[in-house]
């Protein structure tokens, strides 16, 4: 059996203000409010630090976050949990083991550093993604600088074993952008977040449990889940959603605003005064913030829908060629959807060529024509890209 599939594609300018600008947006919008609520969440978190120590918080919100997760895609989306191909499940399980170290690591930092300054160190870790994944260096470096002044180190008065964890927290946190994006793109909805958060809660107990066994009552319980729910359960999914809008450099970009939102939340929930330095830091990382969200929008391929569906077909991209990868372009394929993950037929989209590489533009593969044909008993299955939309006809970005 053979399956011939044609795939069209049309090339569209950034500067339409189409779809591209659009992502960027929604996907802007997701990030800033996913930074919000882990501010807010962090900020309600110290009380509770206070009672049972900044490792049993970090457990109690992970074991917390992670039952109720996966009890809700378990009610309500069942089937695509059970579908999760296994580089799916390991990059998922990878995701779990990194955001436990992050929550863990940054908790302890808190604890010994001001919010706004653990939160600015943190931050090297997203800025560090994009230096080394985006074509634009400007906005990278002046967050860089926003971060800087932020933390000071030059008066000398941060405690080192803090900016210690805050590193380690850094470090996590560029492991983690890139596996969320990674498990984004591999599991559809949210059923990657219902293995990842478990196994979060798994880790945080090996490590917080001895700390914390004997000091839980019923009602530090019940605090325990409603921060949950405001961090890490809700700024999870919107960062999910963030990175299948934008490029790893952009995303890493605009995390500089929550050294800036970490300010305001310590000067207004939590009474941290920041001084000069500090209030100047906050207007360079907001200033790159701005800037890599007007120029931070994935380049899309899809989703490919309903020809590939009916005709069984399981759609792959394969790996991203470096011309795009050079030029700060991020393609995705979205998720693979419902009726190909059912037939496990493997179709391959080939290379990403050299329009959408130069000009920076959105391609769209979808929906993949319904011109899928059966025929003959040979077991080659391939997709037919017509090129002759070329892509010198598209706008340059």
């Amino acid at each position: 059996m053979s399956i011939n599939l044609t795939w069209t594609r049309t090339f569209r300018s950034p500067s339409t203000g189409g779809v591209t600008l659009s992502n960027t947006r929604t996907g802007t919008g997701f990030a800033v409010a996913s930074m919000s609520f882990v501010q807010l969440g962090l900020a309600a978190s110290v009380g509770l630090a206070i009672q049972i120590g900044a490792l049993g918080t970090a457990w109690l919100r992970l074991a917390w976050a992670g039952l109720l997760l996966l009890v809700l895609v378990l009610l309500f989306d069942r089937a695509r949990l059970f579908r999760v191909s296994r580089a799916g499940i390991t990059s998922s399980v990878a995701l779990g083991v990194v955001t436990a170290a992050l929550t863990l690591l940054f908790m302890l930092a808190v604890t010994r550093l001001p919010l706004g300054t653990a939160s600015a160190l943190e931050f090297l870790g997203p800025l560090g993604v994009a230096v080394f994944r985006g074509r634009r260096l400007l906005w990278p470096l002046l967050a860089g600088a926003g971060v800087l002044l932020l933390t000071s180190p030059w008066q000398g008065s941060v405690d080192p074993l803090g900016v210690v964890f805050a590193l380690g927290a850094a470090v996590c946190w560029a492991a983690y952008i890139l596996l969320t994006q990674h498990v984004g793109d591999e599991v559809s909805g949210v059923a990657g977040l219902a293995i990842s958060m478990p196994v979060a809660g798994a880790v945080a107990t090996l490590v917080a449990w001895p700390s914390v066994f004997g000091q839980l009552t019923p009602r530090i319980l019940v605090e325990g889940l409603l921060l949950a729910m405001l961090l890490p359960v809700v700024p999870f999914v919107l960062e999910l959603l963030a990175l299948r809008k934008l490029t790893t450099a952009a995303f890493g970009t605009l995390m500089s605003l929550e050294p800036a939102l970490a300010v305001v939340v310590g000067l207004v929930l939590l009474h941290q005064v920041p001084g000069w330095a500090a209030v100047a830091g906050v207007a360079l990382v907001v200033t790159a913030g701005i800037g890599a969200e007007r120029a931070g929008a994935r380049v899309s391929l899809g989703p490919v829908k309903e020809g590939a569906e009916r005709a069984g077909a399981r759609v792959s991209l394969g790996p991203v060629k470096e011309g795009a990868e050079r030029a700060g372009v991020r393609v995705s394929l979205g998720p693979v959807k419902e009726g190909a993950e059912r037939a496990g037929v493997r179709v391959s989209l080939g290379p990403v060529k050299e329009g959408a590489e130069r000009a920076g533009v959105r391609v769209s593969a979808g929906p993949v024509r319904e011109t899928a044909g059966y025929g003959g008993d040979s077991d080659d299955r391939s997709l037919r890209a017509d090129r002759r939309d070329a892509p010198e006809a598209a706008g340059r970005s």
